[in-house]
């Protein structure tokens, strides 16, 4: 993999958000879920559309803090426009586990 500059680092503008509803999407072409994200005075509320029905459903995701890329343009995800992308890494099996403070902290506030 390509060497990245700090300053492109910096241009990935990555903050925790917490869930505030999630619901499935059963329009997408593969198992996904619409999540809506609070994100804090500053960005507000966003949604988004994530493949991640194997290790969440709607409800536990309720509350649950999150890490995302909020700078991304929208996408149409089918008849969704989703605005952030939500962070995880692959399990043993290739499902997405979301990647998640370990401590309360602020919404909005930037990885660092």
């Amino acid at each position: 993999m390509a060497e990245i500059t700090f300053d492109d680092f910096m241009a990935v503008d990555i903050r925790k958000g917490t869930v505030l509803r999630a619901e499935p999407f059963p329009e997408a072409r593969k198992p996904a879920l619409k999540v809506w994200i609070d994100f804090g005075t500053d960005i507000g509320e966003k949604k988004t559309s994530a493949q991640i029905t194997a290790h969440y459903d709607p409800e536990t995701l309720v509350g649950k803090q999150v890490m995302a890329v909020v700078n991304f343009p929208p996408r149409q995800i089918g008849p969704f426009m989703s605005e952030v992308l939500l962070l995880g890494v692959a399990d043993e099996n290739g499902e997405v586990v979301l990647l998640s403070p370990d401590h309360p902290v602020p919404d909005g506030g930037r990885m660092h």
